[in-house]
């Protein structure tokens, strides 16, 4: 097989979650199409040899693309909405696959796309690669061109303005808490098979550096890996929400060590663990007691 004969091969196998993640920042199905298409141009013309996360690169290619048409609309009114859901899932005659499965779980209802809509261009892009596709800060601000605490903030800020814009079922903070107090108590039990199954297949665990001097790796991906690495552990865990979003806080000595925040849809698909002591510093957090630090 040609070169350019396996990469369109490969981009097509990523097609179904690109078109998942133009339709959230667009919420249209053509304007998504396009946007997905506009990718694959890009993609054809990159020095593909430089690039060793694909799906990565893809993700982050189309949101690009997507966020540049969101900062050129002039009259959002001009933007209709498609009425139904957005055609995530694979089409009749297309083989079913577990990426494409995972999207179709993780479909997007119209209620979300009409509260996504509120949100300014960078804090829509934000929200979505972060909190809906797992794509980590530091990617983010690559892309915005600001730093990754700066990204954060956005980001806590956007999740803020959706919750308070409508709680559907893709946010629901009450959703978000109970799967991550289920994911607690598994790993605090150590079961193993309940673990897995609280985390998407395509699940990514990262580590900043002081949390990796700790034992961790700086990325660990796949539900079997990072069900692995929790199994067991959790002793210290309590759950809290960090900027506005499900977490936990790991407290010995009555000093809270490592944060974790938890990406959730229907399960869930990143978590971030936090060790250094002026990061954790600089977040927002509530336990269950309501106690703000």
């Amino acid at each position: 097989m040609r070169d350019a004969d396996l990469l369109a091969q490969r981009f097509e196998e990523h097609r179904p979650h690109l078109r998942a993640v133009a339709h959230r920042m667009l919420g249209s199905d053509a304007e998504a199409e396009d946007a997905v298409q506009d990718t694959w141009l890009r993609l054809t013309r990159a020095e593909t040899d430089g690039i060793d996360n694909l799906p990565g690169w893809l993700t982050t290619t189309v949101g690009r693309v997507c966020l540049d048409r969101l900062r050129s609309r002039t009259v959002r009114a001009e933007q209709p909405w498609d009425d139904g859901e957005p055609a995530t899932g694979p089409t009749d005659g297309e083989p079913a696959d577990p990426e494409r499965e995972a999207v179709r779980t993780e479909s997007v209802g119209r209620a979300l796309l009409v509260v996504l809509d509120t949100l300014a261009p960078t804090e829509r892009f934000v929200f979505v690669l972060h909190d809906m596709f797992a794509v980590s800060f530091d990617e983010i601000a690559s892309v915005v061109d600001r730093s990754p605490a700066a990204v954060r903030q956005i980001a806590s800020r956007a999740r803020r303005r959706v919750q308070a814009g409508g709680q559907v079922r893709e946010t629901d903070p009450t959703r978000q808490r109970q799967v991550v107090e289920a994911f607690l108590a598994a790993s605090r039990e150590g079961r193993f098979d309940d673990l897995v199954t609280l985390l998407d297949p395509h699940v990514v665990l990262r580590a900043d550096p002081v949390a990796v001097g700790m034992g961790s790796a700086p990325q660990t991906r796949g539900a079997a890996a990072v069900a692995a690495f929790f199994n067991g552990r959790a002793q210290a865990a309590v759950p809290a929400y960090v900027d506005a979003a499900p977490g936990a806080l790991v407290v010995v000595g009555g000093r809270t060590r490592i944060v974790l925040t938890f990406i959730v849809t229907d399960r869930i698909i990143g978590i971030e663990a936090v060790a250094d002591p002026e990061h954790i510093a600089s977040l927002d957090f509530v336990t269950d007691d309501l106690a703000r630090r």
